[in-house]
């Protein structure tokens, strides 16, 4: 085990307290003990001392006993009970208390808990028995100490199962040097510990997510530059002529636009923690795009009261720009239609309905089956969803009386 990890220290504290109660039982053990054993003493030599002053002057006698029985003892006359007395292998024996008379012998006795005096003189042998009662302390230590040991017991191990998740977590954490992310350490319970290790958990996750997302985004990256690039050496090979030219400037040209939707994307990701949020009006923000997409004014129809939104005017622009490139594309008469009904910005597009789920369509490089969508990037709305998530916007889309509709919820 580690000696600076947190369960080691938990377990010498454990051990080191279980040591003091021990010690402290045993200390408070015997001293009970000890301070019964000088009462039952006492008692029995206060006993044997009125026996004898009496028994010396009148013998024994009912006045004796029953002086003996107001001090909690009796005596045992009967030979065969004494016998089976001193004669019982479990009789224990201890030094008197006072020395007496040398005609005297006195005896003090233990027999299954119970205490004796033996005495022995001219004139008879006799017993007496004290019936003191021990007193509850002992047992009240051992309950204690029984008690302290269950709650410290229960305690430890109430303490590493709550720590058990601690370790699975620090075994999971080496794992994220090499990239390891699929990993599980959630836990139902409610304990700081068990809450670090589901956001924990729900970290990984993400990250795991945003591996695959990664891994995709790039082949995918790839894929798309490959086909422009192949196009290009293909025609680096070819007679240099008008057409050739032509066909040379739409590779570079598709290439820029690629490289530019993926500045767009990357701009959007490290923007995501520090948007630059001002109060724009509408009207400015959908000229700008208009300008970015480099699109005839005519093909934007506007039909609201100008709005100001609070938004970062960059990348609110590249959503809106993506959203008219699409309207524009699809639509069967190249217009799109903008309007604003409570908070909501709709954009409206006459045209077939989609091929699929909108869900779909947030995904990088998602195309439908058309021939425009085979031209485009499959970017579009993967931006536009993610540029208004940062801006903790709503997205929606829905398809009516045949027209596209979104709408923007802010």
């Amino acid at each position: 085990m580690n000696k600076n990890s947190i369960i080691f220290s938990i377990s010498i504290t454990f051990i080191i307290a279980l040591i003091l109660i021990l010690v402290s039982f045993f200390i408070l053990y015997f001293a009970s003990e000890k301070r019964e054993q000088y009462f039952i003493q006492k008692n029995n030599f206060e006993a044997t001392r009125v026996f004898l002053r009496a028994h010396k002057h009148r013998g024994f006698s009912q006045e004796l006993a029953d002086n003996l029985e107001l001090m909690n003892f009796s005596v045992i006359t009967d030979a065969t009970r004494q016998k089976n007395i001193l004669e019982n292998k479990k009789t224990k024996y201890f030094k008197s208390p006072k020395r007496v008379r040398s005609r005297v012998l006195v005896k003090n006795m233990e027999l299954d808990n119970s205490y004796y005096v033996y005495i022995k003189t001219p004139k008879g042998e006799y017993i007496l028995k004290n019936h003191y009662e021990r007193n509850i302390h002992q047992n009240i230590i051992i309950l204690v100490f029984f008690a302290m040991f269950i709650m410290m017991t229960t305690l430890y191990i109430t303490t590493l199962k709550k720590l058990k998740p601690l370790k699975t977590l620090k075994d999971k954490v080496q794992n994220f040097g090499d990239e390891e992310f699929d990993i599980s350490c959630a836990s139902d319970k409610k304990d700081e510990i068990s809450l670090l290790a589901n956001e924990f958990d729900r970290s990984a996750k993400k990250l795991k997510k945003l591996k695959e997302s990664r891994n995709v985004f790039i082949r995918n990256i790839m894929h798309e530059l490959k086909t422009p690039i192949t196009k290009g050496k293909f025609l680096l090979e070819l007679e240099q002529n008008e057409q050739n030219n032509k066909k040379m400037q739409k590779v570079f040209y598709r290439l820029e636009s690629l490289i530019n939707e993926f500045a767009s994307i990357e701009e959007l990701i490290s923007a995501k923690k520090t948007l630059e949020k001002k109060e724009y009006f509408l009207d400015d923000i959908i000229d700008n795009a208009v300008d970015i997409l480099m699109c005839d004014e005519q093909n934007v129809v506007k039909d609201f009261e100008n709005i100001k939104i609070n938004v970062d005017f960059k990348l609110f622009s590249i959503a809106i720009k993506n959203l008219l490139d699409n309207g524009i594309k699809y639509s069967t008469d190249k217009k799109i239609l903008i309007k604003v009904q409570n908070k909501n910005i709709i954009f409206e597009n006459f045209g077939d309905k989609l091929s699929y789920e909108i869900k779909r369509y947030y995904e990088p490089f998602f195309k439908g089956d058309d021939v425009k969508s085979n031209q485009s990037f499959g970017l579009g709305l993967y931006i536009v969803k993610h540029i208004l998530d940062a801006h903790n916007f709503n997205f929606e889309y829905k398809y009516s009386e045949g027209k596209n509709i979104f709408l923007i919820s802010f």
